[in-house]
């Protein structure tokens, strides 16, 4: 095999590589964003949640609390 031929056939290994990794990265982004909209949705559901059993309490939000290091 000449050297041309070996270059040619590690070009297309890399090349379909490339592709696949490219194919994985894009489906790893579209989890993202939708593992992102729900941590977000279940962030306010919370917030909502915490504001409802507070009112009236003069309860400050978990959210809002400053640590108790603090």
């Amino acid at each position: 095999m000449s050297s041309m031929m070996e270059l040619e056939e590690r070009i297309a290994h890399l090349i379909r590589a490339v592709d696949e990794l490219s194919d994985v990265v894009a489906r790893q982004a579209g989890e993202i964003d939708t593992l992102t909209r729900r941590v977000a949705m279940l962030l306010l559901r919370e917030a909502e949640r915490e504001a409802q059993e507070g009112e009236g309490l003069g309860a400050i939000p978990l959210a809002d609390q400053k640590p108790p290091h603090w």
